[in-house]
């Protein structure tokens, strides 16, 4: 489950970089999930065609990646939206120093 949720992230990053032909085939294999076979009928290629250009796409996604960590980017905003959120609710003293520092933080990692 890890692999597709990593898969749909650079997707979701960097698929605007891969061609339209590459696009549609890889939407088609991780959004819908659909079979080599499936596929390989679809856009007709071999199934083997249909494989390799998907561990293309992910080679060519996880590069990207791996030059501009958007990915590591966003999960460092999330956690520090959802920390800055707890002491919000909380309100507890000394909350306001805490905001500040996690804010500045947050400007740091966008």
């Amino acid at each position: 489950m890890e692999h597709i949720v990593e898969q749909n992230l650079l997707y979701d990053f960097y698929g605007e970089l891969l061609t339209e032909h590459q696009r549609r085939v890889y939407e088609s294999a991780v959004h819908e999930d659909l079979s080599l076979k499936e596929l390989s009928d679809e856009y007709g290629i071999t199934r083997q065609g249909v494989h390799d250009l998907i561990k293309r796409c992910d080679k060519i996604l996880k590069g990207y990646d791996d030059r501009l960590h958007m990915i590591e980017r966003f999960d460092k905003v999330k956690k520090l939206v959802g920390e800055i959120d707890a002491l919000a609710l909380d309100g507890g003293p000394g909350n306001r120093e805490t905001i500040h520092r996690l804010c500045s933080e947050l400007m740091e990692a966008l």
